[in-house]
């Protein structure tokens, strides 16, 4: 399974649940089905019972920590709030922010990369340098982050 792709549609998935109030599984469904109708990303049918059980526990632990999420990221995001980010942006920063803090298995560097590489890819010409500007400030203090979670 790649992750890159994990993320990619961890981020879809979070994206469609805000946009259209859809419960997890069922964005989840979607945007596997439509990755591997389009073969998208080398989508490979035989691993999409993993990546869907991957992106799920993923896109669950992001909700289930969502409240301690948007408080860390208030905390970075100086002059602004979490509700008047794009809702790419959001979505991207919370997935790298569960990866940061709530996670064991993925290195902060690689979570920052990835969501930099993310806003670039869905976000705006300006996101990959605010997503790395907010993520940068917060890495400094991950270990008094992860000690406080």
């Amino acid at each position: 399974m790649k992750r890159r792709l994990a993320r990619e549609i961890t981020v879809q998935s979070l994206y469609q649940m805000e946009m259209n109030e859809v419960q997890a599984e069922e964005a989840v469904e979607m945007l596997l089905e439509e990755a591997a109708a389009e073969n998208e990303a080398e989508v490979e049918v035989r691993n999409e019972a993993q990546l869907k059980t991957y992106v799920l526990d993923v896109v669950g632990g992001v909700n289930s920590n969502r409240e301690a999420i948007d408080g860390l990221l208030v905390d970075y995001l100086q002059n602004w709030q979490v509700s008047r980010l794009s809702r790419v942006d959001r979505q991207i920063l919370r997935l790298a922010v569960y990866e940061m803090i709530f996670t064991e298995d993925v290195p902060a560097k690689v979570a920052v990369n990835e969501a930099i590489e993310l806003s670039k890819h869905f976000g705006t010409d300006e996101s990959g340098k605010f997503v790395n500007g907010v993520l940068g400030k917060m890495i400094q203090d991950l270990d008094k982050l992860k000690s406080s979670k």
